[in-house]
């Protein structure tokens, strides 16, 4: 991954190091109380093995998005020298396919945990730092590009095809 520009940090408002640490966490204890106590949502083992593709495919579909944006991706909020408004693949139906995709690598997760209390311990801290990230990043994002991105988020949804 690769960072962006020095004017980034202030655009970012320390979201990454916030996400990192809220991913640390959440990961680390997560898996601590899947083995330290029995809460299970499913007792068929197909089930697991859902979790686990739909972790897989997951990785496998955020690096997709990261490929598809080139040197326009960066971990940082910011925007790059001639940067274009990237609007076709996936960001045709939403406008954060690489959140997307990252959260439902912790759907994936959680499933494979099997584990109530891991579930809510790795998706409501994550998601809600993603949400407010997206936030910070779409305010950059109309900051630089306007009506292009204020009419691009009236025709696609920010984070789940055709519903939010």
């Amino acid at each position: 991954m690769r960072s962006g520009n020095a004017d980034a940090k202030g655009k970012d408002k320390k979201s990454l190091s916030y996400l990192w640490m809220v991913i640390g966490f959440s990961i680390f204890f997560g898996i601590f109380v899947s083995k330290a106590t029995q809460f299970p949502f499913y007792t068929n083992s197909k089930i697991q093995i859902l979790g686990l593709a739909i972790l897989f495919l997951s990785i496998v579909l955020r690096m997709i998005v990261v490929y598809n944006l080139g040197k326009y991706f960066t971990v940082d909020v910011t925007i790059k020298k001639d940067h274009q408004l990237k609007t076709d693949g996936f960001y045709k139906y939403v406008r954060h396919p690489s959140y997307l995709f990252s959260l439902l690598t912790f759907v994936g997760l959680a499933i494979v945990l099997n584990n109530y209390i891991s579930a809510v311990i790795l998706l409501v801290p994550v998601f809600l730092m993603f949400f407010y990230r997206i936030n910070i990043e779409e305010k950059v994002l109309t900051e630089q590009f306007g009506k292009d991105y204020t009419d691009y988020m009236k025709k696609t949804k920010r984070l789940i095809p055709f519903i939010y």
